[in-house]
């Protein structure tokens, strides 16, 4: 019998796509601050705390998890459940929209690159679809 190794390189994470920590950070700050100055993301911002400053990290330590790299939310929270944690929360297509808009805009102005904003915005899709929680 002989050993088969696998050789081939490992395709990267998403995570290490993006940057790694310092460049998920980023992507957080500056989507949070565009909630907090442009009123297109009002209807977002206002189901948020007065302070961004709790929201930040815990995007980011859920960030980094999902992306492929530390799972820093998991360590503090346990399992995200995202839908359930989102419940409290009215959240319909135009909350979904402005949450995509912004994350787009967010990923775009941390320079990320074109083909690695698409297909990540068809996850971040498909994850804030099904947040939805009232019609509309």
């Amino acid at each position: 019998m002989t050993d088969v190794t696998d050789d081939a390189p490992s395709q990267p994470t998403a995570f290490e796509l993006v940057g790694g920590e310092a460049r998920v950070r980023e992507l957080v700050d500056r989507f949070y601050d565009l909630m907090d100055l442009e009123p297109e993301f009002a209807g977002i911002r206002a189901l948020h705390p007065p302070t961004l400053d709790g929201s930040r990290d815990k995007l980011f330590w859920f960030l980094c998890g999902w992306l492929g790299g530390p799972d820093h939310y998991i360590e503090r929270f346990g399992h995200p459940r995202l839908r359930a944690r989102h419940l409290p929360f009215p959240i319909a297509s135009s909350e979904r929209d402005q949450w995509l808009r912004c994350i787009a805009w967010a990923m775009q102005d941390v320079g990320l690159d074109e083909p690695l904003r698409e297909r990540l915005m068809h996850s971040f899709y498909d994850t804030a679809d099904w947040m939805r929680n009232r019609p509309g």
